[in-house]
């Protein structure tokens, strides 16, 4: 064969789909899911097998767990020893298992999520009720296959004589599969069993009467029968489960919370801190101190209130958003006839039932065999023992032993395994004492002999065998109940208003996303100077408002970020705040353009938003009220190119001024355009002509002495009075502001409302430098005029945006 016919010659894809096809088998068959009849995936068959076969059993001393750790991954699991390691440390943590299956002494972790020390330092045995997976595996009741170097064999699947997949429960993730079956209490599930034996057609309510469901070995509360039903019936469903709590009054009259039960698999540790979070974030008014007293006598958190704090409506809270409280999805996946399946409780339960009838039935066979053996050579001896003489002198007259055993064959009829047990019996056995025992056992065997017999024939004798030994099991290890079950799911209704402290803060918005809320008191001691923002970074919103207000940030792309005052990060004035991304989640395009503090929703206001394409949207303010405030909402819909350039509060009864980039400026009413839904697109408010855009957008009341100021892009800037503008209708073109030029003419880049005298605005040039300007600096002119000139173009560059300073003091 040549170099060349060594290879074959083949798509990419083929080869990757055949390779990672087996890994994928694998994986599912052989790593990350439970056998349905043991409930043991194979590295945790293989530890227990391990230290079985080594004799580390629960009535004999611990043993280093590197040393049962090498014996598995040298002899039976080829793998690294960490992942073995971790597999065996699991099955002896009583937060985890609900049987333990490993008895570890020393540092196995904790249910703050601690690290177990090292197996170089921890010793374990098995647990007294793991010897019962493994009872009976010298009968030849499983099958075994041999082990991945040939050198020895390993069972396929353990007897179980407890069903450890539905007591124990299972959780892995595999290729394109996943598992999640919770625990369960011992006593129910070998209840359920026998009567699912007794009557193999029971429907799952019935079954249901026996097993209430989920038994976590951290105890807590599962809310949901509907959910316990689903999943027992299709084997996917979801529970509530909850801390166990009570609420205690200590000395003062003030109260406190007490957590003596947690979730299951919850991290006790990272659940202290963020309930502390809460605290110290005042999320909370009324929470004085967040304590963990667990001790050897148990878990206990305290959650300490204030004088009278609301302890019902903190411990909703709680419950809400933290892991006091969270979700169970059922899962039932395990590997039957070597393919993973989805189950629910009545089939798994018969997989378990099935394999327990080929168990007793096999262990039925070899002692029965055993004892037909047995009984044969008792026969013989008997026989032998009657005519003793005769046999000493026939074996006294051969040449050895193969000699005396063939002479004693062909002188009494004594088969091959008489003769044998006959020439290797001791001389004190002769005596008459010995007689009367070997007639004694013959007796005893005979009856064992009738018993497995009718055993092998009955499948209720059979049933009646597996009942007897589950209820002993059963007697011996069950403990009570740890999980309380409910059947309803109590809804959480969380009113803010009683929790949150009101308190006076400054609330602090940038230009570049970061917000923050500030005490007075820092506010105060710092106001003179600017708040703390990231280098180039400017304030666009900057008022006092309440803790118990809410911020409304809008977004250039038409959304808005419904944001409660007290979940702002609570932060120091000469400090920078927290981007608004780590609240509400920002398209990286997206910008924030404006913000407001609104105190009450049902005020007669309108919300005016005024798009860069010329359309104009109004809608009432109390559309934008929300109670779900954990991602962007729509404030209007835009099209595909176009992005919000305003957004303006009315009173329903202003006018309003659009200015476009190109100098066109309209005045019209507010009442030309109707109020619309939250999500509605809005109407055109300005007939745009060619390449122009819409700049800018202002509101102002008729009475007012009011004026504008707009700046171009060549650094020119002017104000005008409203009376230069003669009021038209919405969809019009406008009116021009700037005298026309033929060469090079003036595009406005902004134009704003003057507020007030001691207004400030902020002209950004290309390059990046900033030009103040001070309007009060600036007498009116008429339309027709391109304003005066603050700065050389060609040294700043070009003007690019005009914005209002927005004062930090009141």
């Amino acid at each position: 064969m040549g170099q060349a016919d060594r290879y074959l010659d083949l798509p990419l894809e083929d080869v990757m789909g055949d390779r990672f096809s087996r890994y994928s088998k694998y994986i599912i068959q052989e790593r990350a899911l439970p056998d349905a009849r043991d409930g043991l995936k194979p590295v945790q068959r293989r530890i227990l097998y391990a230290m079985y076969h080594e004799g580390n059993t629960a009535d004999k001393p611990y043993r280093k767990s590197a040393k049962t750790v090498g014996n598995v991954i040298g002899n039976y699991h080829p793998h690294g020893d960490s992942p073995v390691y971790e597999a065996m440390v699991r099955m002896s943590q009583d937060w985890k298992v609900r049987q333990l299956l490993i008895d570890m002494h020393g540092n196995n972790g904790s249910i703050d999520g601690d690290p177990p020390a090292a197996m170089r330092y921890t010793e374990a045995r098995l647990s007294a009720i793991s010897a019962e997976l493994m009872r009976d595996l010298e009968k030849e009741t499983v099958d075994y296959i041999p082990n991945f170097d040939d050198s020895t064999s390993e069972p396929v699947v353990l007897p179980a004589m407890f069903p450890n997949l539905l007591v124990n429960g299972a959780t892995g993730i595999s290729a394109g599969y996943a598992t999640d079956i919770p625990p369960h209490h011992l006593g129910e599930i070998i209840d359920g069993i026998i009567f699912l034996m007794k009557k193999p057609n029971a429907t799952l309510d019935d079954m249901l009467t026996i097993v209430k469901g989920p038994d976590f070995p951290t105890g807590g509360i599962v809310q949901g029968a509907d959910g316990i039903k689903q999943a027992y019936e299709t084997g996917k469903g979801k529970v509530v489960v909850r801390a166990k709590t009570a609420i205690e009054t200590v000395r003062g009259g003030r109260e406190q919370i007490v957590i003596t039960e947690l979730p299951y698999e919850i991290v006790k540790a990272s659940l202290v801190k963020k309930m502390d979070e809460i605290r110290f974030d005042k999320k909370v008014d009324g929470i004085a101190e967040v304590r963990d007293e667990t001790d050897r006598a148990g878990l206990r958190i305290v959650v300490e209130l204030k004088r009278d704090a609301d302890s019902e409506a903190i411990l909703h809270y709680l419950l809400k958003h933290t892991d006091l409280q969270m979700t169970y999805h059922f899962n039932m996946v395990a590997i039957y006839n070597q393919k993973p399946q989805l189950m629910g409780l009545l089939p798994l339960m018969r997989v378990y039932i099935a394999h327990q009838k080929e168990v007793f039935t096999r262990r039925s066979q070899f002692e029965l065999e055993k004892a037909k053996k047995r009984a044969h050579i008792v026969e013989g001896l008997i026989k032998a023992v009657s005519v003793l003489d005769d046999v000493i002198r026939t074996i006294r007259a051969s040449r050895d032993k193969k000699d005396a055993k063939d002479n004693l064959m062909m002188a009494f009829g004594f088969t091959d395994m008489q003769a044998e047990a006959i020439v290797n019996l001791q001389l004190y056995r002769l005596t008459n004492t010995d007689i009367a025992t070997l007639q004694e056992e013959a007796a005893q065997l005979s009856a064992q002999i009738a018993e497995l017999e009718a055993i092998l024939a009955s499948e209720q004798q059979l049933i009646a065998l597996i009942t007897k030994e589950m209820k002993a099991l059963k007697k011996k290890f069950v403990t009570p109940r740890r999980t309380e079950i409910k059947a309803e799911v109590e809804t959480l209704q969380v009113n803010m208003d009683m929790l949150i402290a009101s308190e006076n803060v400054r609330v602090t918005v940038t230009e570049a996303g970061y917000v923050k809320r500030t005490g007075l008191r820092s506010y105060s001691a710092g106001s003179k100077d600017a708040p703390g923002m990231k280098e180039g970074d400017r304030v666009l919103f900057c008022r006092e408002a309440n803790t118990t207000d809410t911020l409304l940030l809008f977004t250039k792309k038409g959304f808005y970020l419904y944001v409660p005052i007290h979940q702002l990060p609570d932060i120091r004035w000469k400090e920078d705040g927290q981007h608004i991304a780590n609240l509400v989640p920002l398209e990286s395009e997206d910008e924030v353009i404006d913000a407001w503090a609104v105190d009450d929703f049902e005020k007669e206001t309108f919300l005016i938003f005024v798009t860069r394409g010329g359309m104009i949207k109004r809608s009432a303010l109390a559309l934008y009220e929300s109670q779900r405030y954990t991602k962007p909402r729509i404030a209007l819909n835009l099209k595909e190119d176009d992005e919000v350039i305003a957004v303006l509060e009315t009173t329903g009864k202003e006018e309003l001024f659009i200015a476009t980039k190109n100098g066109y400026g309209l005045w019209f009413s507010e009442q030309d355009v109707s109020p619309v839904g939250q999500r509605a697109a809005g109407v055109k408010a300005i007939n745009l002509q060619g390449d122009d855009v819409v700049v800018d957008a202002s509101t102002f009341s008729l009475d007012d002495k009011v004026e504008f100021f707009l700046a171009t892009h060549r650094g020119a800037v002017k104000r005008m009075a409203i009376t230069e503008f003669k009021k038209m209708s919405r969809a019009g073109r406008g009116t021009p502001m700037l005298r026309t030029l033929k060469h090079n003419p003036h595009r406005v880049i902004g134009c704003k409302r003057v507020m007030a005298s001691d207004d400030v605005f902020v002209i950004e040039t290309e390059r990046g430098e900033f030009v103040e300007v001070y309007p009060a600096a600036y007498r009116r002119t008429d339309r027709h005029t391109n304003g005066s000139y603050v700065y050389d173009d060609q040294e700043k560059g070009v003007a690019q945006t005009l914005k209002r300073v927005v004062p930090t003091v009141d």
